[in-house]
């Protein structure tokens, strides 16, 4: 690709400088421009890196929430559809740019390939690679960025998965090596790092999401020995020295709203249109149907059923929309108040998301259940999947600040109207639920569902990948809301648009051996086959 990816190492050092004035009479020389050999500060790219981890579709509240089936839109004019018409997907181009332009500033800067920006940008490589695969399926990864090869060819995703484990990897041995009892609760770097993270909190994230590919590996497990994808995570388990991973809420990694990037649902003006929305029923079904405490801080009840005199603390007040259903019908339904919205004083009250919580691009709950699901597979003997199951569950609590006995204010839908009333958190009642109490026999079903949960209105596709890798929960798909021709949900992305026009040869060979010959949404990449 010409722009976007066969160019991924295009000079960044027209980086604009101010100056206070320009030199007389040189009209060939510009000393605006910084000139190729000097060096950037590396901490303004490292900016940069951090500031776009999170790409634009992924925010609170966005399409991507539709996707995971926590939410569903029924007026298009203010929320767009709930239509899974997948195309083109973006990619992280610019990421892996960023990351090779770091590299080479912070070796001038530092005079080594050891510090702490090289190291970071071995994380960040990785997780970009992977946001792409994880979407179409192989791509090209060892020689993408060589300015001399303007069409790279595509390595399988098989290749990718381990070469971006190796880059985790080296990720964290270089930060081990970097990291002291003196540095170990410093801040990597202030200036650029948005997430304001210490050396050994960069050292939990990537661990942590090292974790995390490995069980989005699992499918592929007992088939691709040279991955060691159990004894990796068991290594990473049984040596928190070596691998430190996350320990609470504390060292999540989240994206922190202010009133300069404002939260999302108010920085387009439509937070009094929250009744536009409604809650998806596949949330619900294993919420509110489970009597889960989360449901009352994160929703309302329907108008009609109270209307009908029910109580805002009975759960059967609470009542989804079906994702699958037409966005007509949900209209109509909607004002009549029969389904519930997202609770508006937690979500739509503040531009900054005050009220709310932060948005996690990765954290310790998810750890817990990932842990969870390893052991109940048999990858960590002598660790118990309930027990991890459990923190998964406290954690994602905790989150919300719930606790025992607690008294909660249930909001309004839309900042108008007083609240509706009080509810009393129940959690030991939840976890008593024969749905919720670890069962042996189900208990892998239990885990992916909690992780589910513990996923809402944060992480991402996160959800969408769990379910697509083992189809927990049951989403909603087969009616005609889904918007396919099949009125089945994808499984993938195709291409994007600029690999189909500038690597053409290599991406045409490529969906020949993957998918017979057609950039299908709806066939099977090698991770989840």
């Amino acid at each position: 690709m010409k722009i976007n990816f066969l160019n991924i190492l295009i000079s960044l050092t027209t980086i604009t400088l101010i100056a206070s004035s320009c030199q007389k009479g040189d009209l060939l020389s510009n000393p605006n421009v910084a000139a190729e050999s000097a060096t950037v500060p590396a901490s303004l790219i490292l900016n940069h890196i951090t500031a776009n981890l999170m790409r634009e579709e992924e925010p609170i509240i966005s399409a991507v929430y539709r996707y995971n089936q926590n939410i569903v839109s029924n007026y298009s004019y203010y929320f767009g559809g709930n239509s899974y018409n997948w195309s083109n997907t973006n990619h992280t181009y610019d990421m892996i740019r960023y990351c090779s332009k770091l590299e080479e500033q912070a070796q001038k800067q530092y005079g080594n390939t050891t510090n702490v920006y090289f190291a970071l940008s071995k994380f960040f490589r990785a997780y970009a690679f992977i946001w792409l695969t994880q979407r179409v399926g192989d791509i090209p990864m060892t020689q993408a960025g060589n300015q001399n090869n303007l069409t790279p060819v595509y390595d399988s995703q098989h290749d990718v998965y381990k070469n971006c484990l190796a880059l985790l990897d080296t990720a964290n041995t270089l930060l081990g090596n970097l990291t002291t009892t003196a540095t170990a609760s410093t801040k990597v770097d202030p200036s650029g790092d948005i997430f304001g993270l210490t050396y050994l909190q960069w050292r939990k994230v990537i661990n942590t999401y090292k974790l995390r590919v490995l069980i989005d590996l699992s499918k592929r497990a007992d088939d691709n020995a040279d991955l060691n994808i159990k004894s990796q995570f068991a290594n990473i388990i049984a040596n928190p020295a070596s691998y430190p991973i996350m320990n609470s809420n504390s060292d999540n990694m989240v994206y922190r709203y202010t009133t300069v990037t404002l939260y999302p649902p108010n920085r387009s003006g439509y937070s009094p249109y929250n009744n536009c929305e409604n809650i998806s029923q596949t949330f619900f079904n294993v919420t509110a149907a489970y009597n889960d405490p989360r449901v009352f801080v994160l929703a309302i009840p329907a108008p009609a059923q109270l209307a009908a005199g029910k109580q805002v603390s009975d759960f059967t007040a609470y009542v989804g929309e079906d994702n699958g259903k037409s966005q007509g019908l949900m209209s109509n339904f909607s004002t009549d108040g029969k389904y519930s919205s997202l609770s508006y004083n937690r979500y739509m009250s503040s531009a900054s998301g005050a009220n709310a919580e932060p948005y996690i691009l990765l954290g310790y709950p998810e750890l817990c259940f990932n842990i969870a699901e390893a052991a109940y597979r048999g990858w960590i003997p002598g660790v118990i999947a309930a027990d991890w199951y459990y923190k998964g569950i406290n954690a994602s609590m905790n989150l919300y600040g719930l606790s025992q006995g607690q008294t909660v204010t249930i909001g309004n839908v839309d900042g108008t109207k007083p609240n509706m009333g009080t509810a009393t958190i129940d959690i030991n009642g939840f976890l008593a639920n024969p749905n919720v109490a670890f069962d042996i026999t189900n208990g892998l079903t239990q885990i992916l569902t909690q992780k589910y949960v513990a996923f809402f209105m944060n992480s991402g596709y996160e959800s969408y990948y769990n379910w697509r890798r083992t189809g927990v929960p049951a989403f909603s798909q087969g009616g005609v809301g889904i918007g396919t021709p099949s009125n089945q949900i994808p499984l993938r992305w195709q291409y994007p648009q600029d690999e189909i026009n500038f690597n053409n040869t290599n991406y045409t060979s490529s969906i020949g051996t993957q998918y017979g010959g057609k950039d299908d949404v709806t066939a099977k990449m090698w991770l989840i086959k």
